[in-house]
This record gives C-alpha cells, structure tokens and sequence, in this order.
C-alpha cells in the first residue's frame, strides 16, 4: 500500500479538492478528519466535524480512540487499496494519521499551493472562518445518516466539478457543506429568545396563519445540534389546513437552519383556532 499525502492549513480547501486530487493520483481510498472514503462512501472512522469542541476534534482527527482506529484499519485490509490519500494541515500531521493507523509513511506530499491559486485559498479560508461552511468530500445523500441533526444544505453544497479524459468522458465529482457543532472562534449558542423571534417570523411568511402560542424549545438529547419544536397555532378561514401547515412546517425549518446553523429533528404542530379570514 502506497500512501500520499495532501497538505494544508485548516479551510484552505483541501476537502473541495480531495476528490480531483486522489483521482488525479490514482488513490482509491481517502482518510480525512477521522473518516475513511471509498467509492464516493464513509465506510470507516467518525468524523471530527461532529465533535462539540475543537480540541476534541483533533484528536478525532489524527486518531487517538482505538475503536475508531481498528475500524478504519479492518476496512482497509478488506478494501487492500494499492494507494490511499491522506488529508493534514501539515506533513507532521499526515505521518501521526500512518503511524495511528500502523501504515506505511506517506511516500509523497501534496500541497495544497500545488493544486490552488491564492485566490481559490483565499476564498475557501472566508467560507470556513465567516460563514461556518466544511466540505466533506462525499455526496450529501450519504452523508446525512452520518450526520443527523446537523445542517446540510443539499442544493448550496453540491458542488460539481467535470473533467474531460482522453476518451472524451465526463466524471463528476460530489461533496457536501455542513456547519458542525465545534466553531474556531468557541462555542456559539442561541438563547430560546432568538429560536422564539424566527419561529413568529415564519408565522408572518405563510399566508393563513394568524399566530400562534405555547411555542416550547427543547434541545435533542441525543448529542446533536438538533431541535424539537412544540407549538399551537391559528388559521384563518379560507385555506386548506393541510396546505398551510406544509407550508408552515417547511417554513420554520428553512428560517432556523439558515439563520443558526442548528436542525429540526421534531415540529409538532397543533391547529388550536380557525378565525374569520381578514377584512
């Protein structure tokens, strides 16, 4: 088994490029933040993108949790790739991942300079560090059973990039944003004020509701960045019920998950009132 490095500092756009990267290399197998990639799959590991802190993150990152390790080492003796591709902000980096992993020492280094202009660098470090964005490099249907309760935007963060071979053919390559619990900046929390004030202002976005009332917030308690909304509600006459709670439902979903970064697991919506339409 051959190893190859790909380097660089943190949001510079390593995990936009994986993909082309280790294609271009001839790479079947991808380790990055703690995960193993094959065939466009997370088939090993646990991603560092899912721990609540930053210092937990790097240790899920360079594998320091023997489950995660053996997991990843027993994929990789059944896959038996005759070359894999490892993702670190620094070379040292990558050779702790070989050395945790008991594989060989990367036997070359890219870096991320060798593949990005300094404006590309420059643009992928503004999506990291002011709007929260991480790209992992897989689609997003496969990523969303690994990453319930966290935002993923499936029509923003598809981003496609086509490459013409030789024989004229056309290959695509998917990757996913997400916006993960952990933040370089520390942890960022919303009061239940805040997740109040944007749950009344989808009220104001779908016409038929006149208000509503009993709004209860409640944080998932199994461990991710995910909500459980209860509320009561009144309709005005004219509309169909089922027309303006699907409306409603898919409403407050796209105002908190846009606005916070955080999910709705669960929205119980009851319909307590119907009104006389306005004047």
């Amino acid at each position: 088994m051959e190893v190859i490095a790909f380097v660089g500092p943190s949001g510079t756009g390593k995990s936009h490029r994986a993909l082309v990267v280790a294609h271009e290399n001839n790479a079947q197998c991808i380790i990055d933040d703690g995960i193993l990639i094959h065939n466009n799959r997370i088939v090993a590991g646990f991603s560092a993108k899912r721990e609540e802190s930053r210092l937990k993150a790097v240790r899920r990152a360079i594998f320091q949790d023997p489950v995660q390790v053996k997991s990843v080492q027993d994929q990789l003796r059944k896959i038996n790739p005759e070359r894999i591709m490892i993702l670190g902000t620094s070379e040292n980096m990558v050779r702790k991942i070989a050395k945790a992993l008991e594989i060989p020492a990367p036997a070359r280094f890219i870096h991320i300079e060798d593949v990005a202009s300094a404006r590309d660098i420059e643009k992928a470090q503004y999506a990291r560090l002011k709007e929260g964005k991480h790209i992992i490099p897989v689609p997003t249907m496969e990523l969303k059973p690994h990453f319930k309760g966290y935002l993923i935007d499936p029509i923003k963060s598809i981003w496609r990039r086509k490459r013409v071979h030789k024989k004229g053919a056309e290959e695509d390559f998917e990757k996913s944003v997400i916006r993960p619990v952990f933040s370089y900046y520390g942890k960022l929390t919303f009061s239940d004020n805040v997740i109040m004030a944007l749950i009344k202002n989808s009220f104001k976005k779908v016409q038929g509701i006149a208000g509503g009332s009993d709004i209860k917030i409640k944080k998932s308690n199994k461990g991710t960045n995910a909500l459980l909304l209860n509320m009561d509600v009144s309709v005005y006459y004219g509309r169909p019920v089922k027309d303006i709670m699907g409306e409603l439902n898919k409403a407050i979903r796209n105002e908190i998950e846009y606005i916070t970064g955080m999910s709705v697991e669960r929205l119980s919506i009851v319909v307590k009132d119907i009104k006389d339409a306005k004047a």
